[in-house]
């Protein structure tokens, strides 16, 4: 209704493949948006039957864990590759469909159709966060145990409701991106620039250089911000194993009770915001950095095809991380709940009888591998994973303000 009252019964809209126009209606406009939040839906969906314990990847993954860390980690990375499957047809359909429609305009609803939604998902996305602190609060002020085991349940669910958020925030980053390297596209236009602007050309060397070279700018991204995680979270070990040897006038050390060393948690909240600060200036500056090097030094064939290899390449790489990362948090806590029929992965903290000793033993060593693949889970779905939203996005503002620049570069 509102498409048809707000939007002329006809408009032009400049083509981005050649010279002319593409014609549209409030019909088409709406189909465009309404493409864009039935994708939403469809992501949103996938991202919480591969991260929530009700479904039957988790559990597989939490069965994985009875072979120890490694086969966890094996099930996590194959159930994160698996996920991309549909998110990516979705994706796909809404673009081909969106452009057919009205053009780069279309892709532009599209993502905004997506994000139509934003309101509710902001809302589920900091409901994890409040749960996980709640359930620390818990844990330092020594509440009993049913408190804590709520606040996990809570935490479970506010995992999901952070992943399907992230699924949101990643379909919607994509659109949002090619939408952006279109706006590019078009202002090279304006500038008659001396380049075949029609499309992508694979056959033309330099481009398809800079398409392989744009496809590994995500993992190197990746790799640099897991690094920095594992930097930091080095650096705060050693700091805690410090403060945990500290003996007072007594022998008695902050575990042991001691009244005279007080855990000194300004220094660790130190050294995790310096390390995050410090260690973003080279994932930053590698973003920022690639369109540039490649505009200024092989033209615009090289940004054309940099931005199109990240693009696709980062939206596999962050559906993935992301959904590994929430499954193999909400392994953890499917079997430190106790919710699995299998005994062997009913983790219990003081076993009576024989029987759930002998069962306990197992499930604990279930649970150790769990924790493992929940560490390596988080800077997954916690850094590296959201963190490549701002790359592809980023990466086409950049190409999109120095448009004017590359130009006059002409070929390099």
């Amino acid at each position: 209704f509102l498409a048809v009252k707000m939007l002329p019964k006809e408009f032009a809209l400049e083509s981005v493949r050649a010279k002319g126009h593409v014609m549209g209606t409030p019909e088409k406009a709406f189909a465009c948006a309404a493409m864009g939040a039935v994708g939403g839906l469809i992501i949103g969906l996938i991202t919480e039957y591969y991260t929530s314990h009700t479904y039957i990847p988790v559990r597989e993954l939490a069965t994985a864990c009875k072979s120890g860390a490694a086969v966890n980690v094996i099930f996590g990375m194959a159930l994160g590759y698996k996920s991309c499957i549909i998110p990516v047809f979705v994706l796909a359909a809404n673009i081909y469909v969106a452009f057919s429609l009205c053009d780069l305009y279309g892709i532009a609803l599209a993502a905004l159709g997506m994000l139509s939604t934003l309101a509710t998902g902001l809302t589920i996305d900091g409901f994890g966060p409040i749960s996980d602190n709640a359930g620390g609060l818990a844990e330092l002020a020594e509440f009993p145990p049913e408190v804590r085991e709520r606040t996990d349940a809570l935490d479970a669910a506010g995992n999901t409701t952070a992943a399907i958020g992230k699924g949101f925030a990643i379909g919607s980053a994509a659109l949002v991106s090619l939408a952006l390297y279109g706006a590019f596209v078009v202002r090279l236009k304006s500038l008659d620039v001396d380049v075949d602007l029609s499309g992508v050309n694979v056959l033309e060397p330099i481009t398809f250089a800079f398409l392989l070279i744009g496809s590994m700018i995500p993992y190197w991204f990746a790799a640099l911000t897991m690094k920095s995680v594992g930097k930091a979270a080095g650096e705060m070990v050693e700091e805690v194993k410090r403060q945990f040897s500290l003996t007072d006038s007594q022998g008695k050390t902050i575990l042991t009770g001691s009244t005279e060393i007080k855990p000194d948690y300004d220094r660790c909240i130190s050294i995790s915001t310096k390390s995050s600060l410090k260690e973003m200036i080279a994932p930053g500056a590698l973003v920022i950095g690639s369109p540039l090097v490649a505009g200024t030094f092989f033209g615009v064939q090289a940004v054309f095809g940099l931005l199109t290899g990240s693009l696709v390449s980062s939206v596999q790489l962050a559906i993935s991380m992301s959904n590994s990362g929430g499954a193999w948090d909400n392994c953890k806590k499917y079997i430190k709940g106790g919710h699995s029929d299998d005994p062997e992965l009913r983790y219990v903290k003081n076993p009576k009888t024989e029987v759930e000793k002998a069962a306990a033993g197992k499930a604990r060593e279930a649970h150790d591998a769990a924790v493992q693949g929940d560490t390596v889970g988080d800077p997954f779905k916690d850094t590296s994973g959201p963190a490549l939203n701002i790359v592809m996005k980023l990466q086409a503002i950049v190409s999109l303000v120095f448009a004017a620049y590359f130009s006059a570069c002409g070929k390099g």
